[in-house]
């Protein structure tokens, strides 16, 4: 194919034999081959190379059990081979890329390399989300043609590198151009082969209430499948896997992040080969995946985010957490400071009603706090989690001026107003359901399964996504909301459809998260100025395709101070603190019944996106001044918290300390949060090690005034008073001087 480059856009090369593939923006360089005019080879990911040359050339031998594609070189073998994207039944043994099916029930394919073209800037995923170029002067894709002549199928392998980013993203197009239907049962995003087995693997589990656990173990003799069945990215796994060298720490030492930008089931594979290699694949999960391509039909995967750093882990999660801020998340808010919310929830529960609102309101409004929310409860007959999801109308009795009236209400105290839906889900006991019980995901042969006393609704049912859409929409103009809690509280049994053919019921699981991709779409276009926060019972899908819709994200039913800590620590590994909703709750803690400090409650919380969930109406005098002066505060500080670089300093899930600290854009402000969890008897105090700061200049801390290098406070470090009692905190806050 003719070769498209300008040549200044983000330095792609392209070697001039027109056999090695060099993707670099002048500090990581992606590279690969093509061997024997067929078949892509992987050769190196990571730091800049400025010219290759092939001084890390594999060496290949004749080995048992090993097949050879060309009968002329008994040496060559794709199960030695690493390869780009590998596929079956041609002697690669390991893990597939991709499985296809064809009419006759053969699973054999021959997709061998037909051409590149290179494409300015970087193209959109039709109907799902993706990492974003603002112009073609930010990025460049690299576009690989692979072709089946016998299927007349061909596979479009994207990559795309970026100009002020570390990082490449990758995903697939297969395209059917044969007569005869093609049945996808495995795809994969991304595959990548490294060299050596020496590498430890890292990956963020949990469950509900205890979400991205961060697990670091050895890569061994054997596979590692990190998955979700669930129906959405689930608190048990994230779509994320990280390789790392052995001796890779927080800030030194190479690191390799592979982020799949999808909300749905997907499957990641880091697999050990027989001859000390290491694959490592990321896509859809083929135990509920699968896709019939008619002909002249294609089908797009989701994306692949791949990031390399050579500074640890934290230099992986800055450009990340840069990328996604800046590229993955749109809108109004992707730039603009996040407001301090109050949110009815642990508050009222379920009695809920106009006049408690009201006078909740009054008091948040005259502590600064900016956006009151009203969360479950407000609608018709809504009185239990037991009944009435799916009936969007509103509760007269519990609001007899209308939602309406309470929104205009809020709003002329000085704040905006916002409100939940969970619009994915629908009560047995509901108006919804008994008019239309084919619209629920269930199998034809059994009673569906409940779970939280509801069913999922069928997303891939157009018919069903306008309702929800509808509904959503129609309670937005009315109240003139400037905030949405989307939420999602069970996930998904009995896959089967009502309105899919019997041959596509395997596409089930896909058709939904692009119905829902689809009503989100509409949602930002019609009501670009709602903010809208995703909430799985918490961080059940706190994705990067999530992201893309809502900028951010419940990260966890969970309001424990204590473990917020371990749940917020986890979440920056991906995720920056813009995106993580956290509240301020009320002690004992309603999910593990701790008691920890208003002050500490307020630490952990305004670490992220700061907010309120509790009745501020029972607190003492005392209590709503240091509120009060907690918020003010907050808003002089948030811009750093919310747009500056963010630094692990001590990671509470493996000790008695939390720690760390944000860097504003600028580099002038430095904020510092450090917490001890347990008294200390012996009242011992270890300085902990600031980050990001130049070294060269001086920082003033607010508090006392007295003034430290920043080489000090970075190489020496500072100590915090340990104070006596548990859940202790301390927030400091340096200005650079001259």
């Amino acid at each position: 194919m003719k070769q498209k480059r300008k040549g200044n856009i983000s330095d792609m090369k392209i070697s001039k034999n027109g056999n090695i593939f060099s993707i670099d923006n002048g500090r990581v360089s992606y590279i690969f081959s093509v061997e024997k005019d067929k078949y892509l080879m992987h050769r190196y990911f990571g730091r800049y190379i400025n010219q290759y040359a092939g001084s890390a050339q594999p060496f290949f031998f004749d080995r048992g059990f090993c097949s050879n594609p060309d009968p002329e070189d008994k040496r060559f073998s794709l199960d030695t081979l690493p390869q780009e994207y590998p596929d079956m039944n041609q002697g690669d043994f390991r893990s597939p890329a991709y499985i296809i099916q064809t009419e006759d029930g053969c699973r054999v394919t021959r997709f061998f390399y037909k051409g590149y073209e290179i494409i300015h800037g970087k193209p959109g995923l039709e109907g799902l989300p993706s990492v974003y170029a603002e112009g073609e002067n930010e990025a460049e894709t690299l576009c690989i043609t692979l072709e089946d002549e016998c299927l007349q199928a061909q596979i479009r392998l994207y990559y795309t590198i970026f100009r002020d980013f570390d990082a490449i993203c990758r995903h697939v197009e297969f395209i059917n151009q044969g007569k005869q239907e093609i049945y996808m049962e495995r795809l994969m995003s991304t595959s990548m082969d490294f060299p050596g087995t020496d590498y430890d693997l890292l990956t963020l589990s949990g469950s509900h209430t205890s979400e991205k656990n961060i697990n670091r173990r050895a890569v061994s003799g054997d596979s590692v499948v990190i998955e979700s069945s669930r129906g959405c990215s689930s608190p048990q796994e994230n779509p994320c896997v990280i390789l790392m060298d052995k001796e890779s720490t927080e800030y030194q030492g190479q690191v390799w992040g592979f982020n799949y930008v999808y909300s749905g089931d997907f499957q990641a594979v880091v697999q050990t080969g027989q001859y000390q290699t290491v694959r490592v694949q990321m896509g859809m999960n083929p135990q509920t995946f699968g896709w019939r391509l008619g002909s002249g039909q294609k089908f797009v995967s989701p994306e692949t985010v791949m990031v390399y750093s050579c500074s640890g882990l934290n230099g992986m999660s800055q450009t990340f957490h840069s990328l996604y801020r800046k590229r993955l998340c749109r809108g109004v808010y992707r730039d603009k400071v996040r407001p301090v919310l109050l949110n009815s929830w642990e508050a009222f529960y379920f009695d809920i009603h106009e006049e408690a609102c009201l006078s909740l309101a009054a008091q948040a409004a005259d502590l600064g706090v900016e956006l009151f929310v009203v969360d479950d409860g407000w609608f018709v007959k809504r009185n239990t989690d037991r009944a009435a999801l799916g009936d969007w109308r509103e509760d007269r009795e519990k609001f007899p001026g209308g939602i309406c009236s309470l929104a205009e209400k809020i709003r002329e105290m000085g704040m905006g107003f916002g409100i939940w839906f969970e619009p994915e889900m629908v009560s047995p006991d509901s108006d919804l359901y008994r008019a239309h019980p084919d619209w629920i995901i269930r199998s034809s042969l059994y009673d569906p399964v409940l779970s939280r006393t509801q069913y999922v609704l069928d997303l891939s049912n157009p018919e069903v996504c306008d309702f929800i859409y509808q509904s959503v929409a129609d309670i937005l103009e009315k109240t003139k909301a400037s905030y949405v809690k989307w939420d999602m509280n069970r996930h998904i049994t009995d896959l089967g459809s009502a309105y899919l053919k019997e041959k596509c019921q395997r596409e089930l699981s896909h058709r939904y998260i692009l119905g829902l991709y689809s009503i989100l779409e509409r949602l930002n276009r019609n009501f670009p100025e709602v903010l809208f926060e995703g909430c799985s019972s918490g961080g059940g899908r706190y994705d990067a395709g999530m992201l893309y819709y809502m900028p951010q994200t419940w990260a966890s039913d969970n309001t424990d101070a204590v473990c917020r800590l371990k749940i917020q620590y986890g979440t920056s590994i991906l995720f920056p603190a813009i995106t993580m909703g956290s509240h301020v709750s009320d002690v004992p803690n309603h999910q593990v019944r701790r008691i920890t400090p208003l002050s500490t409650r307020f630490a952990a919380a305004m670490s992220g996106n700061l907010g309120y969930e509790l009745d501020l109406r029972k607190m003492s005098e005392e209590e709503k001044r240091e509120v009060k002066e907690e918020i003010r505060f907050y808003k002089s500080i948030r811009e750093v918290i919310q747009m500056g670089r963010f630094y692990r300093l001590k990671n509470p899930q493996r000790g008695n300390e939390a720690a760390w600290n944000f860097v504003s854009e600028d580099g002038r402000t430095v904020i510092y949060c450090y917490f001890r969890i347990l008294s200390d008897p012996l009242s011992l105090s270890f300085p902990v090690k600031l980050k990001g700061l130049d070294p060269d200049s001086v920082y003033r801390l607010e508090e006392n005034g007295l003034c430290y290098g920043g080489d000090e406070l970075m190489y020496a470090g500072i100590t915090s008073y340990p104070e006596k009692g548990d859940f202790s905190s301390h927030v400091y806050v340096f200005q650079k001087i001259k």
